[in-house]
């Protein structure tokens, strides 16, 4: 749950909803929606509906659709014990007891209990059918939102290089590493990223590191780069790849990567289509949480 994570919000009757989206759904902050009843304490009103029979018969029902790992016989022993004045029953209890994945907690400034949206819209309707109303209208307009739809793609345009990234790194595996001792297999690793490094950016990532020691605490060269660089990064990738597996060696791989990317930085730096994703990518990246105002 803690990869590829797009952060955002939305405002319900004037109270501010965090949601995060990952592997594909959105979960809604069930800490956010309390508020709504209790802004001083938020716990209580979670904890209070999931001591609920129905509730909990509700959450195991979903993990047994949505979640293969569920353990069930954890969750038959709630179910009989739900309900009565002795049952306590928390997000944090219900995860680790059960396994669960439609309730997940999250530490930090962004941090608190979210819950998939299935599960949400449960809660807001436990808070209020009226609040539940006006959040399931907040959060398709959410859905809708070309600006969201965006960040989403750009955030599958990153998964992208890191996909094409491991087909680079399986390639060395396949035709380099079996003739090495276990410590050259961990270095022509680093070595063969920093080939791709050279050819696009002129310098390694240990380089890059040292002249942005600031940057560097938070990410790498390739967390830094523009989308145009992205696009040759990952074509980079794959022709080294196809390189690597005819058997041409680092040194004139090198030199043919680093004039492929010297021909698609020609064709590609004045693209209309890159420029207006670059605009974007600015746009998102200068809004890093992206807030979506109440129209009415």
């Amino acid at each position: 749950m803690e990869n590829n994570i797009i952060n955002t919000e939305i405002y319900v009757e004037k109270n501010k909803v965090s949601v995060i989206r990952t592997n594909n759904n959105e979960y809604i902050s069930l800490t956010d929606l309390a508020r709504y009843a209790n802004p001083d304490e938020p716990k209580i009103p979670v904890q209070a509906w999931m001591r609920n029979k129905d509730v909990i018969a509700y959450l195991g029902l979903w993990e047994k659709l949505n979640n293969e790992n569920f353990k069930g016989h954890k969750f038959e022993t709630f179910e009989n014990e739900a309900g009565k004045n002795s049952f306590y029953m928390s997000p944090q209890k219900w995860i680790k007891e059960t396994n669960a994945i439609g309730i997940i907690s999250k530490s930090g400034n962004k941090g608190g209990t979210f819950a998939h949206s299935d599960i949400a819209f449960e809660f807001a309707s436990w808070l209020s059918p009226e609040f539940k109303l006006y959040l399931i209208q907040e959060f398709e307009r959410l859905k809708k939102n070309e600006a969201y739809q965006y960040k989403i793609e750009w955030n599958a345009n990153r998964i992208l290089s890191k996909v094409n990234y491991l087909v680079h790194t399986d390639a060395i595996k396949t035709n380099i590493v079996p003739v090495l001792t276990e410590e050259q297999k961990r270095y022509i690793y680093s070595e063969e990223a920093d080939v791709l490094n050279v050819a696009l950016f002129g310098m390694t990532a240990k380089q890059w590191r040292t002249q942005n020691p600031n940057l560097a605490e938070k990410g790498n060269i390739r967390d830094y780069t523009d989308l145009l660089h992205l696009v040759i990064l990952s074509n980079l990738e794959n022709i080294n790849a196809e390189l690597i597996n005819t058997g041409i060696s680092q040194s004139e791989r090198l030199i043919k990567l680093n004039e492929s990317a010297r021909r698609q930085m020609k064709v590609l730096e004045n693209n209309k289509g890159i420029k207006e994703l670059e605009n974007l990518q600015k746009e998102i990246n200068e809004n890093n949480v992206f807030k979506i105002k109440d129209k009415n």
